[in-house]
């Protein structure tokens, strides 16, 4: 899905993920990861939003090519590309949240824009194969199907709303990052 950066100046050191670093050692506690950030509400934002959830989930020992990374990517591209698409407001960028707690198997992932008045709608299931071959419309259904849960809140601060959803990481990934 999405290939690993690229960093010819960077030296050449193993990365460990985080579960592997001294797990349960006493007196420390695994980091809360959170990464918030602005994006132009245009295509080029909504790739970018991606292009930094995929470096940063890797960073938090979600390794590329993984299919918790691959799935939380393509959760935050559909998000991304909904918030340009239909919560676009010329001159308002829409806002990217990743929040995975200690000791928790969940990643949230909130998107952010600026239009109230055009709510997201729960999808239905094509039905036949006409339906299948569109090739727009079906965002919320990959949503839905790699997400546990998702669902949308009016923005609390502004006009607009946040659509937000859960991945949830298999019992056996529990001890990932935290």
């Amino acid at each position: 899905m999405t290939a690993k950066p690229i960093n010819r100046t960077a030296t050449t050191q193993p990365t460990i993920p985080h579960a592997l670093l001294s797990p349960g050692a006493p007196g420390t506690s695994p980091p809360e990861h959170t990464f918030e950030m602005r994006f132009t509400s245009t295509p080029r934002g909504a790739r970018l939003a991606r292009r930094l959830a995929a470096v940063r989930l890797d960073g938090w020992g979600i390794p590329y090519g993984t299919d918790a990374h691959d799935a939380v990517v393509l959760i935050v591209a559909e998000l991304t590309a909904n918030a340009v698409r239909h919560g676009h407001v010329p001159g308002r960028d829409f806002h990217l949240r990743l929040h995975a707690p200690p000791h928790d198997r969940v990643l949230r992932v909130e998107v952010t824009d600026t239009r109230g008045e055009r709510l997201p709608r729960r999808p239905a299931v094509p039905q036949g194969a006409a339906d299948t071959e569109e090739e727009a419309g079906r965002g919320l259904l990959l949503v839905s199907q790699l997400a546990a849960r998702w669902d949308w809140h009016p923005r609390p601060d502004g006009p607009g709303k946040t659509v937000w959803a859960e991945y949830v990481f298999p019992a056996s990934q529990s001890q990932r990052h935290c």
